[in-house]
C-alpha cells in the first residue's frame, strides 16, 4: 500500500490525459518545432505548442489579453528564474527578496551579488510571512529595481500578500517577479492584475504536468529589456547571426521538451475542466484534516503556522526526541512517502527556527484521500509510541 505525501516536491499521480498525451506525441507525431518542411506532423507540433502558450497565458491572466507570444518555455522554474534574474539585473541594481526563498532564487542572486548587484533580504516572521510595510519602508530609503519572491512557501505553505506587494511595486516603479512553483494550478493568479514583470512557473507540481517543462509569462515591456540567457538556433530568422529579438524566439534557443509540452497542455486542459477553485477547495479540506490530526499528536512541533488560513497544505514539523530523517525513512519502509531535511531552502529553515536539523515535510495534493491522511497520522502516532 502506497501513501504519497510529497506533493510539494511533485504532484502525483498525474491526471490520466497527461501521460497519454506524452505517449501519443512520442509515438504518433513527434515532429520537431519549426524545423521541418510544413508537413502535417510539423504543423501539428506548431499548433500544439501555440495552444499550450495560449492556455498558459489565459490561465495566468497574461498581459495584453493573454498574448501567447509572451509565454516562454523552459526546463523548470529554476531555469525560468535564472533567465529572468540574469537577463535583467546588472551591476549597481538593487534587488529585494525575502528570507523564505528557495535556493532557485537565493543561489542566482548570490552569484549576481558577486558581480555587483545589491541584494536585500527582508526578514519574515516566525510563520514565514513577509510584512509589506517592511518592503515599503525599504523602498522609501533607496531605489529598488526588482522584487522577487515565492508566492507560496515550499517549506511551510505560507502564502505571501502579493496584492499589497504589487501595489507598492506599482507606486515605486519596481519590477515584480513571482515564483509560483507551489501555487500555479492551485490558487488563481492574474499576472496582469498584479502587474507582474514575470511570472515563473513549473509544470510538474500544481499544474499536474510532467517533469522537465516550465516557463515564464512575461510583461511585454519587461521581456524587451531582458537579455536572452541561452542563444542559438530557434528555427527562425536563420539568416541572422544574432539572437532574434522577437517573442517567443528570443528566450527559446534549441529544441524544447515537446513531449513535456504535450503533457503540460493536457494538464492545463484538465485544470480548465475541473476548475482551480475545485482543486483548491479539495486540497484545503485534506490539509485541514491533516493539520487538525497533527495538532492532536503529542510531541509534534510545527515550523510555521499551526492554522490553515493563509497557507497551502504543506506542513513542516519535527517530533520531540526523534530525527526527521529517521522518521521519513521509517515511514518510507511502510509505504508513506514524505520529505525530510532542508528542502533546498536553508534561509527559510533559519527563519522558522528549524536550521540546521531541518524538518519532516508532509504535503497533500488533489489526488490524496482521507484514507491517506489518516494512515499517515496513525503511522506517526505509532512511531512516537515506539520511541
Amino acid at each position: 500500500m502506497s501513501t504519497y505525501m510529497n506533493n510539494a516536491a511533485t504532484s502525483w499521480p498525474k491526471p490520466d490525459p497527461v501521460p497519454k498525451a506524452v505517449f501519443d506525441f512520442m509515438v504518433g507525431r513527434g515532429a520537431n518545432l519549426a524545423r521541418g518542411a510544413a508537413a502535417g506532423r510539423d504543423l501539428e507540433t506548431m499548433d500544439m505548442v501555440m495552444e499550450c502558450r495560449e492556455k498558459v497565458a489565459a490561465l495566468f491572466g497574461g498581459h495584453k489579453k493573454g498574448d501567447p507570444r509572451y509565454v516562454s518555455f523552459s526546463s523548470n522554474i529554476t531555469e525560468s528564474l535564472n533567465i529572468v534574474l540574469k537577463g535583467f539585473l546588472k551591476p549597481g541594481m538593487t534587488v529585494v527578496t525575502s528570507s523564505m526563498e528557495h535556493n532557485a532564487v537565493i543561489r542566482p542572486l548570490r552569484s549576481l551579488e558577486k558581480k555587483g548587484i545589491k541584494l536585500e533580504i527582508l526578514p519574515c516572521d516566525s510563520c514565514g510571512k513577509l510584512d509589506p510595510h517592511g518592503f515599503e519602508s525599504l523602498c522609501g530609503s533607496k531605489k529598488v529595481d526588482m522584487l522577487v519572491i515565492a508566492h507560496g512557501s515550499n517549506l511551510c505553505g505560507v502564502i505571501q500578500d502579493v496584492d499589497s506587494l504589487s501595489k507598492i511595486c506599482r507606486e515605486k516603479d519596481i519590477h515584480f517577479v513571482l515564483d509560483t512553483a507551489q501555487t500555479a494550478g492551485v490558487i488563481p493568479i492574474s499576472a496582469s492584475d498584479l502587474d507582474l514583470a514575470a511570472l515563473c512557473f513549473t509544470g510538474h507540481k500544481g499544474l499536474m504536468g510532467p517533469q522537465g517543462v516550465g516557463g515564464i509569462l512575461w510583461k511585454p515591456s519587461f521581456a524587451e529589456v531582458c537579455d536572452p540567457f541561452v542563444e542559438g538556433g530557434t528555427g527562425s530568422f536563420s539568416h541572422e547571426e544574432y539572437q532574434p529579438k522577437s517573442m517567443p524566439d528570443k528566450f527559446e534557443s534549441g529544441t524544447p521538451n515537446l513531449p513535456g509540452i504535450a503533457g503540460l497542455l493536457a494538464a492545463v486542459r484538465w485544470i480548465e475542466e475541473i476548475g482551480i477553485e475545485t482543486i483548491h477547495r479539495r486540497e484545503e479540506e485534506l490539509g485541514s484534516r491533516l493539520l487538525e490530526g497533527l495538532k492532536a499528536v503529542p510531541g509534534v512541533v510545527f515550523h510555521g503556522s499551526s492554522e490553515m488560513e493563509g497557507r497551502l497544505p504543506v506542513f513542516a514539523l519535527n517530533i520531540e526526541g526523534l530525527d526527521n530523517g529517521v522518521i521519513a525513512g521509517q515511514l518510507a519502509d511502510i509505504g508513506i512517502e514524505t520529505r525530510p531535511g532542508l528542502h533546498c531552502a536553508p534561509l527559510a529553515h533559519k527563519t522558522l527556527g528549524s536550521f540546521p536539523q531541518g524538518a519532516l515535510r508532509l504535503s497533500v495534493g488533489f489526488f490524496s484521500s482521507e484514507e491517506d491522511v489518516d494512515r499517515t497520522l496513525d503511522a506517526i502516532k505509532a512511531l512516537i509510541s515506539q520511541g
